[in-house]
């Protein structure tokens, strides 16, 4: 679940992982973006998003957005568990840092600087050099597929980088569908290798650890897909097409 196709990154991850299992993705285009909303109506339309996606029985619900995760987790937890099982979407700080600094952080505007993700690099990253990359725009562009957008907004950040990073830590599952543009932007001529931090292996392999699943790639690809759309079912926005995560789910066939 997330307001868009921030979990993408993820929902391909799973596909990728156990490709017989049937999916439902449940995105909130009446009520994105989430970002500006209160905590509590962001919170009440997670729950909303979550609870449609819910109907259908799922073995286990992965929030696939860092902003869900940092305000409606607790309530999301509260409604669905023990029943179904809730994976929260966390900034992947600690393996990045795990190799020494610098590490740059790119993320929202509104999560840049912001308490929780200070307790995550105290909590993490304490003696690392860690700088934090605000990206306005860059999450609103991949939701709309907008290159021009996406380029100036990629080419921003890159310019608040370091140019001694080691790291990136992409602290937006949006960020993950543009990861080798990033990559480039932020790298240019360096010979250094640069490495990138998402969450949305990590995210894949918890939820199945979670439901007691273990990892079987080769499987025969006969899971379905069902979307919901501020809980009606529908098709993956346009948009989602322009992604290879997008294609894929794409490719998977409709449940009935």
């Amino acid at each position: 679940m997330d307001s868009g196709i921030g979990l993408l990154p993820a929902t391909a991850a799973v596909r990728r992982l156990r490709p017989d299992a049937d999916l439902v993705v449940s995105l909130d285009p009446d009520g994105m973006p989430w970002g500006p909303r209160t905590h509590e109506d962001l919170t009440a339309r997670a729950v909303a998003v979550a609870e449609a996606a819910a109907a259908h029985h799922p073995d286990a619900l992965i929030v696939g957005c860092n902003t869900a995760t940092v305000h409606a987790l607790p309530a999301l937890r509260a409604r669905l568990e023990p029943d179904v099982p809730v994976i929260g979407t966390v900034p992947a700080i600690k393996p990045a840092a795990a190799g020494g600094g610098p590490v740059a952080i790119w993320a929202t505007t509104a999560t840049t600087g912001s308490a929780y993700q200070q307790v995550l690099i105290k909590e993490f990253a304490d003696g690392v050099e860690v700088t934090e990359v605000p990206c306005p725009g860059l999450a609103a562009a991949v939701e709309q597929a907008d290159e021009a957008a996406i380029d100036r907004a990629v080419l921003a950040a890159a310019q608040l980088t370091p140019p001694d990073v080691r790291a990136v830590v992409l602290g937006c599952t949006h960020y993950e569908l543009v990861a080798e543009r990033i990559r480039a932007a932020v790298r240019g001529s360096r010979p250094e290798p640069l490495d990138l931090y998402g969450s949305a292996d990590a995210v894949a392999c918890q939820a199945l650890r979670r439901v007691g699943l273990s990892a079987r790639p080769d499987a025969a690809p006969t899971g379905s897909l069902t979307v919901l759309l501020s809980g009606r079912e529908g098709a993956l926005p346009e948009a989602a097409l322009a992604y290879a995560e997008g294609r894929l789910l794409a490719a998977v066939r409709t449940a009935s």
